[in-house]
């Protein structure tokens, strides 16, 4: 019996949208037409069809991964193992007496997690999960930049969150990424990610930049900053890799 094509394609339009959602943590269905050269009706069916089987959240225009609302369960983390490698090399990044500020994402909930428990610093996030990692170190004082709770990518937005922001001036600001590539610089998707995220490059002294290796060349619809304006890039690769080399070009301290 020949198998049933219209079967397979479905399938593989099926694995590239997980892949994407996993990769991005939240995807347009506009874009995954484009992407896939398929009509916006057979994404949100395709979407429909996710949801219910459990592997996704539907949203409206699009969709989310599970991870970020079940992210203390690490069997739903995408790519564990290279965002575990990933906060582990920032926390050479960070030193006693420093004023950090963090975002959100499953990667800065491991970095949180790894904290040691000597580190002497304080640290503000807009990110209710990483405060809450942090919340029983013994040496770390935490402030939470609360505003609009975004539910996709589950950070405060808003103006309360930039005018906040614009008032300090941190020491090291630790960031994730849903895109990066050498001449677009850091990306993402979402207009009110995009303005709080540019309050925190331009709030911070030092930039480092979190991303695994799979969102290298990648790119979003909204610019968050140039690469020159990042001073650390860290992923799961040595720095030597060959991926690497259009990063190292552009002087980036990598990791």
């Amino acid at each position: 019996m020949q198998p049933d094509t219209q079967q397979l394609l479905k399938k593989e339009r099926h694995k590239m949208i997980l892949k994407q959602i996993n990769l991005h943590n939240k995807v347009l269905s506009s874009d995954l037409a484009t992407l896939l050269t398929v009509s916006e009706d057979t994404i949100r069916r395709d979407l429909n069809e996710l949801a219910k089987s459990g592997i996704i959240l539907k949203v409206h225009g699009g969709a989310l991964s599970k991870s970020f609302h079940s992210p203390f369960q690490q069997n739903e983390v995408y790519a564990i193992d290279a965002k575990k490698e990933v906060a582990k090399k920032a926390l050479k990044l960070l030193k006693n007496d420093m004023v950090i500020l963090t975002g959100g994402g499953t990667t800065m909930l491991e970095l949180a997690r790894m904290v040691p428990e000597k580190l002497q610093a304080t640290v503000f996030t807009v990110s209710p999960l990483v405060a809450l990692q942090l919340a029983d170190h013994p040496f770390i004082d935490v402030f939470l930049i609360g505003g609009q709770l975004s539910k996709g990518s589950q950070i405060s937005i808003g103006a309360t969150v930039i005018s906040y922001l614009s008032e300090i001036k941190f020491d090291l600001c630790l960031l994730g990424t849903n895109g990066i590539a050498p001449q677009e610089g850091i990306t993402d998707s979402d207009w009110e990610i995009v303005q709080v995220k540019k309050a925190m490059v331009r709030s911070s002294k030092s930039l480092a930049v979190l991303c695994i290796a799979e969102k290298l060349n990648s790119v979003q619809r909204m610019k968050i900053c140039e690469l020159n304006q990042i001073t650390h890039l860290i992923t799961e690769l040595d720095p030597a890799d060959e991926k690497l080399k259009p990063y190292q070009q552009q002087n980036l301290l990598l990791y």
